[in-house]
């Protein structure tokens, strides 16, 4: 297992809408649903990626939840996808609204500076 720390040459913000068959799940079956049709998959196909999520429902109507995911490289994410567009997560458990994809501090990386639109205070 290696010790270096990992980095993320992409991230995204994946915007999703619950779907009913989502919502008609007990919390144990959309833990297991997760755990079982989503997990499964996404370990098989990508590597290199991690994610964090946010319930948005809350203070959203368009969108009930966003999934950070960040990725290796491009093709690390590459495959994250396809293996999510694999499972039911992908418009039956979920709708994707949106897909945000960037790279954290890019315009620093590009023009070799400092970051400084990134703070921590």
């Amino acid at each position: 297992m290696s010790s270096a720390p990992f980095e993320a040459g992409v991230t995204a913000f994946m915007l999703v809408k619950s779907t009913p068959k989502w919502l008609a799940l007990t919390v144990d079956e959309r833990l297991a649903a997760f755990r079982n049709d989503v997990l499964p998959a996404v370990r098989e196909k990508a590597t290199n990626v991690r994610s964090r999520f946010f319930d948005t429902e809350f203070y959203s109507a368009s969108v009930t939840d966003v999934w950070m995911w960040e990725a290796a490289d491009h093709e690390s994410y590459q495959l994250l996808i396809e293996a999510l567009r694999e499972t039911p997560f992908w418009d039956h458990y979920f709708e994707v609204s949106e897909l945000l994809v960037g790279v954290e501090n890019g315009y620093a990386k590009n023009y070799g500076m400092n970051a400084v639109a990134t703070v921590e205070l």
